[in-house]
């Protein structure tokens, strides 16, 4: 009996955590989408916005990006090439390992990157915070 209980409230916990995921994403994909962004692309700019500093010619292998988006490798390359087709970021080939792919933000990206930030800290600051 206490197993079950101690499951039953672990699984009302995950459905929590779940139901604030959703809502913080819906919350996220609407203060965006003026700007052309979803959730999960804000995401992608974000992480290459944090691994490459500005004005730099640094770039992220998508393979990095993958393990910190959850998001599937196909789902991933997709967004990444409607980024990139809307020149916000770049890709090239790795010269090292020709199955492996680069990807930079470009000076657009890195501005319209730079505009969102605080909507999406306000909706994170509003949902996880209570403010």
């Amino acid at each position: 009996m206490a197993a079950e209980q101690l499951g039953a409230r672990l699984e009302d916990r995950w459905r929590d955590i779940l139901a604030v995921h959703a809502r913080t994403m819906c919350e996220i994909d609407r203060e965006l989408h003026p700007h052309g962004l979803g959730a999960s692309d804000f995401e992608v700019l974000d992480i290459l916005a944090s691994s490459t500093p500005a004005g730099s010619a640094e770039q992220c292998r998508v393979q990095n990006v993958a393990e910190r988006v959850h998001l599937s490798q196909s789902a991933l390359s997709r967004l990444i090439g409607r980024l990139e087709k809307d020149g916000l970021v770049e890709r090239t080939a790795c010269q090292e390992d020709r199955r492996g792919v680069w990807v930079a933000l470009t000076q657009k990206g890195r501005d319209l990157h730079s505009e969102v930030r605080p909507l999406q800290r306000a909706v994170l600051a509003r949902m996880l915070n209570g403010e």
